[in-house]
């Protein structure tokens, strides 16, 4: 059995980005600065510059901040976006610079400095952002795959990795089990020399019945001389995000990677919750009565909205929220999903969802242990027993703490229907799988970006 056993996509595409950044940043920053040295003082000043460290850190600091964001939150880099993001940064590294001065105004040498390295370092972003969009496969910046299988499963295969954000592409494939290949079967013998031939970093393979078909010695030779081996499910998370529940059985579950959460984990992950949730709740103190007040004078009814939800380990629990709907909002119908254009919503409702502002209140819940800041959304306990009996594993998303927001609200559009809340437990199971602090900075980040700048998810 091929257990998908990788590091996430969030974490290798943070490290390629977070290394590329601080190269970046030390070879402009460094660079301008020299150059500066060199035109005022000569080859001698520019070799024993000694402001050089305080120059690169207060310059290079703000482009890698407000990279990260953008790199975090997956914004469309079209010309606007590239733009917006060149002159942010310019404006917190001068910002920065003023700050750290020995005297406040800006000296003539170190605006010079300064200027220099924006320069370099606004040409070098700009190149990097404009490679990126270019739609080529660039040698040695995309993973070469082999995919192994039938032809229906080959097909899908190609769809899935085409629309991988060019990070993939199909090196080949080889049909299995079955005759070898044309034009390769006369020169290739097996999937192994194949997988060589086409200098290929990585093979998946899905058979819809291994017993007795199942390439082992091929796949052995592979994995051993570094060519990584993926499953179907393998190679879907990693490009999607998401897990491909339909190839998943028990056994997927028990023998692959991740499912971990670690003593260490949970009390960071705890510390984090309460710290946040009461920063939170003082900061949103000041503006509490005017909201309450609107809310009192917009519909009739209670302000606060309370509703059973169920959480870890399938416990009930109060979740509260500031009130939308109206107060006759299910009277009549029973327990209903909400829909995105959901009629029951009142005016002040519909700006409170957009705002997010509604959700405050359920860091109450967070400080309570019910709740963390990241996690699977709490769902109602009518629609829970039936999501059981219709989606397979559906019960494995309470394992961990319902959150305030999770993975699939920030990946997945506004869903209601079983549908959505089978496509919605592809995230929440690929949440859980991979749970770590990186990955709820993440999903915070994204949420963020979602309620300021009203980036719906992609």
């Amino acid at each position: 059995m091929t257990s998908s056993c990788m590091k996430t996509p969030e974490y290798e595409s943070f490290s390629r980005w977070f290394g590329s950044y601080l190269l970046f940043a030390a070879l402009a920053t460094s660079g301008g600065v020299m150059a500066e040295s060199f035109i005022q003082k000569g080859f001698e000043g520019a070799l024993h510059y000694d402001r050089m460290g305080s120059y690169v850190t207060t310059i290079a600091l703000p482009y890698i901040l407000v990279n990260l964001l953008y790199s975090l939150t997956q914004f469309r880099m079209n010309l606007t976006n590239i733009l917006l993001k060149v002159s942010v940064s310019c404006g917190l590294s001068l910002t920065l610079v003023a700050l750290t001065s020995d005297v406040k105004p800006l000296f003539r040498e170190d605006l010079d400095v300064v200027l220099y390295s924006l320069g370099a370092f606004t040409c070098i972003m700009l190149a990097r952002d404009i490679v990126r969009n270019i739609p080529l496969a660039l040698p040695g910046l995309v993973n070469r795959v082999l995919v192994v299988g039938n032809d229906g499963f080959m097909k899908e295969m190609e769809n899935l990795i085409g629309g991988s954000n060019r990070h993939f592409q199909v090196a080949g494939t080889y049909p299995f089990p079955g005759p070898r290949p044309e034009p390769a079967a006369s020169q290739v013998e097996d999937i192994f020399a194949t997988a060589k031939a086409l200098r290929a970093d990585k093979v998946v393979i899905s058979l819809a019945e291994r017993r007795g078909v199942f390439p082992l010695q091929d796949m052995l030779n592979c994995k051993l001389s570094g060519i990584e081996v993926l499953d179907a499910p393998g190679i879907y998370e990693r490009i999607t995000g998401k897990l491909l529940l339909e190839n998943i059985n028990p056994s997927w579950f028990i023998f692959c990677s991740g499912f971990k959460i670690t003593f260490v984990l949970r009390a960071v992950k705890r510390l984090v919750d309460i710290v946040c949730s009461v920063l939170g709740l003082l900061l949103s103190l000041p503006f509490a009565p005017f909201v309450l007040l609107a809310i009192r004078l917009d519909s009739p009814g209670p302000v606060f909205f309370r509703q059973e939800r169920v959480g870890q380990g399938d416990k009930p629990f109060v979740l509260y929220k500031l009130r939308t709907m109206r107060q006759d909002a299910e009277q009549g119908t029973g327990a209903v999903w909400a829909s995105q254009s959901d009629p029951r919503v009142t005016r002040l409702g519909q700006f409170l969802r957009k705002s997010r502002i509604d959700e405050i209140p359920q860091l109450i819940n967070v400080l309570r242990g019910e709740m963390s800041l990241v996690g699977p959304r709490p769902e109602r306990p009518e629609f829970v027993q039936k999501l059981k009996e219709i989606i397979p594993y559906y019960s494995e998303r309470h394992f961990v703490k319902p959150g305030v927001t999770g993975w699939a609200q920030v990946r997945y559009p506004y869903g209601a229907s079983v549908e959505d809340a089978l496509e919605k437990l592809r995230y929440d199971l690929y949440y859980i799988k991979n749970i770590s602090m990186f990955l709820d900075l993440s999903i915070i980040l994204r949420t963020v970006a979602v309620v300021l700048l009203r980036k719906g998810a992609r």
